[in-house]
């Protein structure tokens, strides 16, 4: 698949995830808090197939190395 999350998308995604996965640790926001899983993956992977589906990309093109 071709990648379709940017560095900050992904920063945040990560961010989220960890945040999300330590709250459930702590027994904070219970066990569902390891969705947290899911963006951590997403960030890592650098694709995310809800932005695929949607049409959507937060990184920028990448540019071939033929030029016209």
């Amino acid at each position: 698949m071709m990648k379709n999350v940017g560095h900050t998308d992904r920063a945040i995604r990560v961010f989220i995830g960890a945040l999300l996965i330590l709250l459930s640790l702590l027994n904070v926001i219970g066990p569902w808090g390891w969705i947290g899983l899911i963006p951590i993956a997403t960030g890592l992977l650098r694709v995310c197939p809800a932005y695929a589906v949607l049409g959507l990309r937060s990184c920028p093109m990448e540019q071939s190395s033929e030029s016209a």
